[in-house]
Parts: C-alpha cells; structure tokens; sequence
C-alpha cells in the first residue's frame, strides 16, 4: 500500500475528486474492485495489492465521520481507528458489499459453483494492537487505560439505517446486490453476474429522507472505547491480553476481538532473558581481589547489596549469580535468578610508586619464571603503546601482497625473499 500523506491520496487512488458524491465514491469502489479482484487476476501481484488499497481508500471515504476527519487531518489523523469503517479485511470489505458471496468472486469471474454460496455471519477482522511495556511494569505488574475508535450498530436505528420498515430488500436481485445476465457470443451463450442496477449493488433500497440521521443510513457510528488492559507480573515479550467481542460491530457480523500484544521496551541497566535478568557490573581492581560490596538498583526501586567475600576474587568476565532476584514467572510469581556479569577496571599506569609497587611482591602469589632453554638466544625488549595509524597500516598490508601488485594480471607476483 502507498505510503501515508497528502489530504487527496484517498480520492486518487479511487480515481475521484475530493467533492465526491456518496454514489460516486460507491460506483468507483465498485468498478475499481471488480477490476482488481484477486479472483480476476490471480498470478498479479499489483493487482492484489491495488485491490486492498482501493478497499482501505472506500472504507474512509465511505464513513461520513472518517471522511471529514481525513478531509482535515490526512491519514494520520486516522492512526488508531482500528483500521477504518468496519475494520475488515478486502475481501470482507468486498463480500458485505456485494451482499454476502464470501472470500471468493464464485461464478462471477467463471471460477465455478454456479453462484453463490450460503454462509453463516461473518466475523469482523481482529483489532491488533502493540502495547510497549516497561521492564518495571512487567516486573510489578500495572492495569493500562487504552482508547480506541470502533464501529457499533447505530443506537438510533438500531442497526437498520432507517426508520423500521423503510429498508426494503430489493426485489431485482432479491437482496444479493447481483443479478445473473446471459449474453451470446457468436454460437456460445455467456452467464455471468452484474451489479445489480436497483439498488447498486447494497441488496436493499431505502428512500433518502428515511435515511437514520444518526448513521446517515451506514448502520454503524464510529464509538471511542476505553479498555483496561492488566499486564501481570512476568509477562513475556509477545504474550497478548485479549478481550473477546470488543471489535467491529456491523449487520450480520459477529464482532471480532481486540488483542494487545505485549511488547517489551528495552532497559538501560537489565537484560532479560526468560525469567532470569542479566546485569552488567564495574568493580576496582581492589575489589576484585580483596573484597567489598556493589549496590544494584532494582526494578522495584530496591537497592541490592552485594557483597563480594574478601579473598573471592573476581576475573574479568566473570559471572556469578544472586538466587530468587529474577523476573517473577508469569502467574506464578516464582522469581528467576540475577546473573552479575563483572567488569575489572584496572588502575591508569604508574599509579604508585617503584617502592609500593614492589610490596606487591609480599602480597601477591609469586610470577610465574618463563622457562627459556639455556642456550637459546635472548633479546631484551620493551612494550609500547599501539599506533592506530601503523596498525591500521600493518593491518591492511598483513596478505604480504601490495595493492599495486594485486592490479597486476597474471604471472608470478610474490617471490621468495631469498632465493
């Protein structure tokens, strides 16, 4: 689908003007879909893809409330609205205007079955929602207040569109909203299905001035819904709170459901992983080696103590774990584990001086005397700090091959040094 933007992208893409009629945007939504229908253009990929986007352009334009706020905002101005007037897929959007032949065009396009098939209420399309949660909130669990818009039966005409009695099933396709038309080619008769022309295609026929005012005869209104969606404790990444028959409302639709899905924000001090949680820890060299404590601010605004046993000395690297200071598991509420990775910060070079340096000897273990055959030769050398600039050189000349050699073609390029 094109990307948002623009006031008129809608307009374009059903090939109208922004002042459009109802019956306008009805007739070209007819057309437009009839033309691009899968069914009709089965191995096209654009076609498939122009026809859902001429399904979300008519289920905008085709709610009175909807189209105003489009006409206003743009697109952006719809975010949120669970996807339009009855938030369906295409092909149910298709379906319910054509007066209920289902996923597929059947006969219509000359796929078989010779009309169309009986069908139960259709369900409306789930309304799916991502709901980013905080590392804290997962841990303590929170109850979140969510809006949202979605379509319900008209109150005022309870779901009709008109006064009671005023809606009328059309007797030209007997409230199909098609009608089957033979035509003969040459010596062969064709049977296929049109729009039918009583009643455009709606299978029913109401006069304008018993319209409901409430609905302008669509059926539905547009109700903004507030939802209390409870995260427990030890929700995972990707878990969904689901609350049953809250989608879409319409006329002979059974209405879908709302689903959040949980999705885990991520956290500057903390890694989860299962019901575990990861923590990253810097100690002095000190520390590491003789002792001392390390304080951890939790996700319950707890502080952690932890100390570090004088004589346990921690490598670089190293991981060790606190019991019972995980996630709490989801319903529960058995805590996973702590898992404290540490960092060593070593002290800058001359710290000290020769003569405290050399008490190290007293505390440390002893050097281990590299070991070197008595009559091997020996060359005494001093490190020094890198240059970036001699080892990116040294780096990129590691092959042993220069860059203008290897533009050569052919022939023997490398040799012996000495031969």
């Amino acid at each position: 689908m094109s990307a948002k933007g623009g006031k008129t992208r809608l307009y374009e893409v059903l090939e109208i003007q922004p002042g459009a009629t109802e019956a306008e945007i009805k007739k070209a939504y007819r057309k437009l879909a009839m033309k691009y229908h899968p069914d009709k253009n089965a191995h096209s990929e654009d076609a498939a893809d122009k026809f859902k986007e001429v399904g979300h352009a008519y289920e905008i334009l085709s709610d009175p409330e909807k189209r105003q706020i489009y006409d206003q905002y743009g697109e952006e101005g719809l975010d949120g609205q669970g996807g339009g007037a009855g938030g369906m897929s295409a092909e149910d959007l298709f379906s319910q205007f054509f007066g209920g032949m289902g996923g597929g065009m059947g006969g219509m396009f000359g796929g078989g079955g010779g009309g169309m098939q009986h069908q139960g209420p259709k369900r409306s399309r789930d309304i799916v929602h991502v709901h980013k949660v905080a590392l804290e909130d997962l841990y303590k669990g929170k109850v979140s207040k969510l809006a949202l818009q979605k379509s319900v039966l008209c109150a005022k005409c309870d779901g009709r569109g008109g006064k009671e009695g005023a809606v009328k099933k059309c007797t030209g396709c007997g409230g199909a909203g098609m009608k089957t038309m033979m035509r003969q080619m040459g010596p062969m008769i064709q049977r296929f299905q049109t729009v039918c022309p009583d009643c455009n295609g709606e299978g029913e026929n109401i006069r304008e001035k018993d319209r409901c005012k409430g609905c302008m005869g669509k059926k539905t209104v547009t109700e903004r819904k507030v939802l209390h969606v409870h995260v427990d404790k030890g929700m995972q990444d990707g878990q969904k709170v689901t609350f049953n028959g809250e989608g879409d409302q319409g006329p002979d639709i059974i209405p879908g459901d709302v689903v959040f899905v949980i999705e885990q924000k991520p956290h500057d001090r903390f890694e989860r992983k299962g019901d575990d949680l990861y923590y990253n820890a810097k100690i002095d060299l000190l520390t590491a080696l003789a002792g001392g404590q390390i304080a951890i601010e939790h996700l319950d605004d707890r502080w952690l103590t932890v100390t570090i046993l004088p004589g346990e000395v921690i490598s670089p690297g190293s991981v060790k774990q606190v019991r019972g200071q995980g996630m709490p598991s989801y319903r529960h509420h058995d805590c996973g584990n702590l898992y404290i990775k540490f960092d060593v910060e070593f002290p800058e070079s001359n710290f000290n001086t020769p003569e405290k340096l050399q008490e190290l000897e007293n505390i440390l273990p002893p050097r281990k005397v590299a070991e070197i055959p008595t009559d091997a030769m020996t060359e005494d050398l001093v490190l020094e700090d890198v240059d970036p600039r001699e080892h990116a050189r040294a780096s990129h000349g590691a092959t042993g091959v220069d860059d203008d050699e290897d533009m050569q073609g052919g022939g023997e390029r490398v040799q012996c040094a000495s031969q």
